[in-house]
């Protein structure tokens, strides 16, 4: 099951505020617009109007993902999810996936700095993130992806193979956040040139793929 990037804003939203606000959940739709929008724990950040976000509510109710809810005291209806149910995930599960829809590609620290509030999940385990992550890769149908370690970088980072980014889903091979075109790299000395050959070998073979994405979609 493959989601847009907006419809994993919004199911991704309703996961973590069922975590983090439990007493104020289901949300309202102007309480998940305001959710989605937020400018702090969101990569990219969005503008959403409430008639958008009511629109990819009826998408993801379609696709069994998410309910609305009206009665027991709501005067408007009200937004849930049910992707523990539709994809068979845990708590710990859910709030790893969330919050790598939500911010992008993290480290295993930062995925579990980012999910202590989640009153179901790993609440800053470390050992039970690198389970859930374990699971969400090893799926028959994985939901991340483990990224090679960048030049510059001190750890690998994690990412979602769940919902598109910028209109392309991340792989292994080219990040989301990979450079589109040759990276300018500082000339520092000699001593630099190694790895400034391979932050650009790097950056060609991720235009590469980018470039045979495209042309198979054009069916080129």
């Amino acid at each position: 099951m493959e989601l847009t990037g907006a419809q994993g804003r919004v199911v991704a939203c309703l996961v973590e505020k069922a975590q983090t606000t439990p007493d104020s959940y289901p949300l309202s739709s102007n309480a998940l617009t305001n959710a989605c929008n937020q400018t702090t724990n969101r990569s990219p950040v969005v503008d959403y109007t409430e008639r958008e976000v009511d629109a990819i509510m009826l998408e993801l109710r379609e696709m069994k993902l998410a309910r609305t809810v009206s009665g027991s005291g709501h005067r408007v209806g009200k937004h849930k999810h049910i992707v523990d149910e539709a994809l068979g995930l845990d708590g710990h599960e859910l709030a790893v996936l969330a919050a790598l829809v939500l911010r992008g590609p993290q480290t295993l620290n930062e995925i579990a700095t980012r999910t202590e509030r989640y009153v179901d999940g790993p609440q800053g385990d470390k050992a039970a993130v690198e389970t859930a992550i374990d699971r969400l890769v090893s799926g028959v149908e994985p939901l991340a992806v483990r990224l090679a370690r960048q030049p510059g970088e001190r750890e690998p980072r994690i990412d979602q193979c769940w919902a598109e980014v910028h209109g392309e889903r991340p792989s292994a091979a080219a990040p989301p956040d990979a450079p589109t075109s040759p990276a300018v790299v500082p000339d520092d000395g000699p001593h630099d040139l190694e790895a400034r050959v391979a932050a650009l070998e790097e950056a060609l073979a991720a235009q590469t793929l980018r470039i045979d994405r495209l042309l198979d979609e054009l069916g080129a």
